[in-house]
């Protein structure tokens, strides 16, 4: 199947349909995916047992992942692109709870949406769900360590914007990837297939994750003042930027900020 054939019949909005990868593709990505779900899984459950107060928040990162990754925005191709939304979660919970709400999201999608598949749910995931987090969240922390002597609000804001604008970036690649590794080009191969998926759709998706990223930073920015709290228990926001407790100092604060990252990743 060539290239052209492949965007004739898919995919029209960037989840791999039903039906697009051979049975051993799609079996091979289902397994690659389901080790950072499971562990996915684990980190949620400790997450929600040790603050359940966080069930809000969960609850949130994962309605803002399902209505950006379920927008359809037409392409001068005839394709289509849409957000990917995983760029919040990544930064409020890690990767590894992003890998479970991102998974449970593109289930919803396939099976009530047709924006998807079952058959390719491991593909999607892998590439939405666990390379976009992981992506998401090694560009929070650059972007944080580069700006540390910068304003909070300044430094937050770039961290968070490129979080989300890699992740919708890296979730894309990954997609591309996958789709020429299963329909080679007859000329090209595959490097010649992924040169012509990333350029599709790479003139719709960096300017929609320009705009996602903007609208992941204005979230972020209310979350800043409604759940200012939460934020510096997670370790969003630096110690400093809380404002005085009488019962909880800075220094606490940061030691439990640190514990619970270390624990999101074992």
């Amino acid at each position: 199947m060539t290239v052209h054939e492949v965007l004739e019949i898919g995919p029209p909005h960037m989840h791999i349909p039903e039906g697009l990868l051979p049975p051993l593709h799609a079996a091979a990505w289902t397994a690659a995916a389901a080790p950072f779900v499971v562990h996915g899984v684990r980190s949620l459950t400790r997450e929600v047992r040790a603050n359940p107060d966080t069930k809000l928040l969960l609850g949130a990162a994962g309605a803002f992942c399902f209505v950006l990754s379920a927008l359809k925005i037409p392409s001068a191709t005839g394709t289509s692109s849409h957000p990917v939304g995983v760029g919040l979660g990544a930064v409020l919970f890690r990767p590894p709870v992003m890998a479970v709400l991102g998974t449970i999201t593109l289930l919803f999608q396939a099976l009530l949406l047709a924006h998807g598949g079952l058959s390719t749910l491991g593909a999607n995931a892998f590439s939405l769900a666990v390379v976009g987090p992981w992506v998401a969240y090694g560009a929070f922390r650059l972007v944080r360590s580069l700006t540390a002597r910068s304003s909070e609000g300044l430094s937050l804001s770039a961290s968070v914007f490129a979080a989300a604008f890699s992740a919708s970036l890296g979730t894309y690649t990954v997609t591309s990837l996958q789709l020429a590794l299963a329909h080679p080009d007859p000329e090209g191969g595959i490097v010649g297939a992924f040169v012509k998926y990333a350029t599709i759709f790479s003139l719709t998706q960096i300017p929609i994750a320009v705009i996602e990223g903007l609208i992941t930073v204005a979230v972020v920015r209310i979350l800043t003042s409604v759940s200012r709290g939460d934020l510096v228990r997670l370790g969003v926001l630096r110690p400093s930027a809380a404002p005085p407790s009488g019962t909880r100092t800075a220094t606490t604060t940061a030691t439990t900020a640190e514990d619970r990252e270390k624990g999101s990743t074992e």
